[in-house]
């Protein structure tokens, strides 16, 4: 043998012993990573939750303007009774009907699973349609505010 070829025989088991990372090495990134993940975490978080109310916040806009086109087209709101479901399927004894008034085919729920609360007619306009937010009752701040069509 030659002295190259013993040499090529030679690194590759060098070359595996040098290959990869030692505990140490792995150690330092993993305490790197969970460090960025502190900091970072908590404020995705953050935007998370401000990200469901601002789909709520849309969504009551496109429901408000499909119930304007629904009052448009009928000369009235749906009643408190006939509900959100007026923009998807005819109510009784309804013919200037023109629906449906959304493209979905049933009414969408709030981010946090949710039914919107529809009341006409309401107590701030002609009809009142607004989510508790994330804690699913009255009043709150931040993600467990509640969002409506009146504020």
């Amino acid at each position: 043998m030659t002295s190259t070829t013993q040499q090529r025989s030679a690194n590759p088991q060098r070359r595996r012993a040098r290959s990869g990372f030692s505990l140490i090495e792995l150690l330092v990134v993993l305490v790197i990573l969970s460090l960025l993940g502190g900091i970072v975490g908590p404020r995705l978080l953050k935007h998370l939750g401000q990200a469901k109310s601002d789909t709520a916040a849309l969504q009551i806009e496109d429901l408000s303007a499909a119930l304007d086109i629904y009052m448009l087209e009928t000369g009235r709101y749906p009643t408190t009774d006939e509900g959100l479901n007026a923009l998807i399927e005819a109510p009784a004894g309804s013919d200037a009907w023109n629906g449906p008034y959304l493209r979905k085919e049933k009414v969408p729920g709030d981010p946090w699973g949710v039914a919107y609360q529809y009341k006409s007619p309401g107590d701030h306009g002609d009809y009142d349609l607004f989510t508790y937010g994330a804690d699913k009752a009255p009043g709150g701040d931040k993600d467990a505010r509640d969002i409506n069509n009146w504020e």
